[in-house]
This record gives C-alpha cells, structure tokens and sequence, in this order.
C-alpha cells in the first residue's frame, strides 16, 4: 500500500511540475516531449530486458487506441492545468474511475452494480459544482478536465480488454510509442493554428529539464502502483489514490502564496489549503 501511495503521490509531482511551464511554452509541446523522452527511456528499458520480440504486441490496433486514448487525455489535461488550478482541474479529472465503471457495461459487457449508478450520480453533482466558477469564467476551456477523464476512463477500458498481453513494462513502451507521435503532431498542429498559447519556439533549458523529469517521475510512478498493485490487489491500493488531490492541493497552495506569507501566516495557509 504504501508503494502505490508513493507512486500516486508522484504523480500529482509530476503534474504540478508542468503547472510551472504554464505560459513558457506550449502544453502541447509540453505533452509532445515528455512522452518522446519516456518513449526513448522505456524502450531502452525493454529492449535490455526483453529483446526486440518484446516490441511485436498480439493485437496492435487495441495497443494503438490505448496510446490514442492517454495522448488525448494527457494533451486535454495538461492544457487545463494551463488554463485553471491544479487541485481544481484534478478533482474533475477523478471522475474518470466512476467512468469507467459505467463505460465497462456497454463496452465490455460487464455488469454494472446499482451502488456504481448511485455513486455516479453523487460524484456527477459535485463536479458540477466544481465545474460552474470555471465554466463561467473560461468558457468551454473549463470542461478540458472533465474531456481528459472521460479519455482515460476509454484508456482504462483498453487497459482491461489488453490484460495479460505483454509484461508492465511493454504495456508502457506501446502506449508511449503512440502517444509521442501522436502530440508532436498536435503540437505542429498548435504551431499552424497562429494561437499565441499553442505557438512552439525554441524553449529554455529548465523546460526541457523539467519535461524530462516529468517523464521520469510518470514513469517511476506508474511502476510503483504496478508494484503496489500485484503486492495487495486492485481494490486495497484504490483509496491510496486520493493522495493526489492531497498533494495537488498542497502544491497548488505553494505555488498561489507568496513565500513569506507562507512563513509569516501559518494560519492562512491553513485555511486556503481547506
């Protein structure tokens, strides 16, 4: 449990890390290069571990709309992070398991329980509450995080219809050898569209830096909730994942505070995390 506690946690690192390249360059260049350097990172991983055979997955097009699914996840995701505060845009984004909990009766054939419909309901009513400051205030760009999670919840469901076709680490290497194509286009795509937001120049090094250690740190926490998932099962380590409204939370208020009112004001710090 506490490996997958960890692994969550990062990732909520890895998420306000790309919040501080808003406005540095584009989110989808931003999303294109953190999925070039964890494609050429994993890779490197496999073909030491597995040979050039671990590259031949048995069914290619289901691998493909995995990667199809988390590229346009990550790509919505990471520009609403952009437009709107990190532990807003995150606690949106965790209606993706109730998704994909309705999403597998039609499209897997699973049964969905009457608890599932009840609880989709209660979470439905408290994003919309979420959801109505940021749509009045953004426009369409407030749904970004709502799109993102109904994407991952697709992805999740071809994660599950993919189950045992390739070890951990191949079933990464697939979906990033999708993804990293699939964003540079975007991002030429952001480049041609002449939006001031989308437009790709030459970036400063820290941004290629943090990129690369978004990378990294996706892709070590993937592996530790891998781990902490074959260790104790699927349904004990799925409460660790509200860490990440924690964590994003937490880091969200660090980066809105002013240092010294943080250290001055304890109190308020308090009070704005809550």
């Amino acid at each position: 449990m506490l490996l997958a506690l960890a692994g969550f946690a990062v990732l909520s690192v890895g998420d306000a890390v790309i919040k501080t390249m808003a406005g540095e360059w584009s989110p989808l260049a931003v999303g294109a290069l953190r999925f070039t350097f964890g494609a050429f990172g994993l890779s490197a991983l496999l073909f030491a571990s597995e040979g050039p055979a671990a590259f031949r997955p048995a069914r290619p097009w289901l691998q493909l709309a995995r990667g199809l699914c988390l590229a346009i996840a990550s790509l919505l995701f990471f520009c609403a992070i952009f437009v709107m505060p990190l532990a807003e845009a995150t606690a949106v984004a965790f209606l993706s398991p109730l998704l994909t909990a309705l999403l597998s009766g039609p499209l897997l054939g699973e049964k969905v329980r009457p608890q599932v419909w009840g609880a989709s309901l209660v979470a439905f009513a408290g994003v919309t509450l979420i959801l109505q400051p940021n749509v009045a205030e953004l426009g369409w760009l407030g749904l970004l995080p709502l799109a993102s999670a109904t994407f991952f919840s697709l992805m999740m469901i071809a994660n599950r219809a993919a189950a045992g076709q390739g070890s951990a680490l191949s079933m990464q290497v697939y979906v990033a050898l999708t993804a990293a194509p699939v964003l540079a286009l975007a991002a030429l795509a952001g480049q041609a569209s002449g939006v001031e937001l989308l437009r790709v120049t030459w970036p400063d090094w820290t941004v290629l830096a943090r990129c690369a250690l978004v990378a990294l740190s996706a892709s070590t926490a993937h592996w530790l909730i891998y781990l902490g998932t074959t260790r104790a099962g699927a349904a004990t380590i799925a409460p660790m994942t509200y860490v990440q409204l924690l964590v994003a939370s937490v880091l969200g208020w660090w980066r809105a505070v002013p240092v010294a009112q943080r250290q001055k004001y304890p109190e308020r710090a308090a009070r704005a995390l809550t």
